[in-house]
């Protein structure tokens, strides 16, 4: 088993967690996976705060796969007429909010650990 200290570098980067929650939440096809696995590991401790509300964004985009995949299922191939258009607005909206809300991930941190 490895040691927590080999992933330090990626632990305490929000960005590396933000791209971590993508990529789990696209493999898991669950976000609420996802979720429950980043509270469970700020619970212990392992995972500062900062870094968790990152990969949670990040997850929020992974979602966005389900509809991808969905589609390509329904469309025989790349989602074709309203249900592109539908995976293109579930895409952007979640994009645009991840990424508006990304520089402002330290503020967030310190306002959700005063609560």
């Amino acid at each position: 088993m490895g040691k927590l200290e080999h992933l330090e570098y990626f632990i305490h980067n929000p960005y590396w967690m933000f791209l971590g929650g993508i990529v789990c939440t696209l493999l898991w096809q669950s976000s609420s996976l996802s979720t429950t696995a980043i509270v469970g590991l700020v619970a212990s401790g392992a995972l500062p705060l900062p870094s968790a509300i990152a990969a949670v964004l990040g997850a929020n985009i992974g979602t966005t796969g389900t509809i991808w995949l969905a589609g390509i299922m329904v469309s025989d191939g790349m989602p074709q007429g309203i249900t592109r258009q539908i995976a293109i607005v579930h895409t952007s909206v979640n994009l645009f909010m991840a990424l508006t809300l990304l520089p402002f991930i330290q503020p967030i941190a310190r306002l959700v650990s005063k609560l």
